[in-house]
């Protein structure tokens, strides 16, 4: 079996995870953070184009998994989110991994959103370092080993 189709098995079957899960996560620290990772997957070569920003908000909107949240609460997030690490990356940043280390205790949601990271990064067809990196950083901030996920 080619990479690509082992990485877009592992996608799906995390995709078919997070339905099953998310709905019981349905609160503000995993919206927040949620959205916070989908920034941080936009912003991970350092900028975040418009392009890139519309075609990670369309994922988010269509991703079945993120559909117990109201469509105009995740963009409001989303939107947030990266207009932080727009205007001061290394701060955007800092502030986006905070959102998310805030579910350190609670480490299913936290598994979720490392999940979704990967997802999100995956979509389109290629995983690449930098996003990779982004969710190592995650890992470490909310206690989980990136090697769990393969990273």
């Amino acid at each position: 079996m080619s990479f690509w189709n082992n990485l877009k098995e592992k996608a799906t079957a995390l995709n078919a995870s997070l339905q099953t899960s998310i709905a019981q996560f349905k609160n503000a620290d995993f919206a927040n953070g949620s959205m916070a990772m989908c920034a941080l997957i936009a912003a991970a070569d350092g900028n975040i184009s418009g392009p890139e920003k519309t075609k990670i908000a369309t994922l988010i909107l269509n991703n079945e998994s993120l559909k117990v949240f109201p469509a105009s609460e995740l963009k409001e997030k989303f939107d947030f989110f990266c207009n932080k690490l727009t205007a001061d990356f290394d701060f955007g940043r800092i502030e986006a991994i905070q959102a998310i280390a805030k579910l350190k205790s609670k480490q299913d949601q936290a598994r979720a959103i490392i999940q979704i990271g990967i997802v999100i990064g995956g979509a389109d067809g290629n995983f690449d370092l930098a996003e990779k990196a982004v969710v190592k950083a995650v890992c470490q901030a909310v206690g989980m080993p990136p090697a769990e996920f393969d990273l």
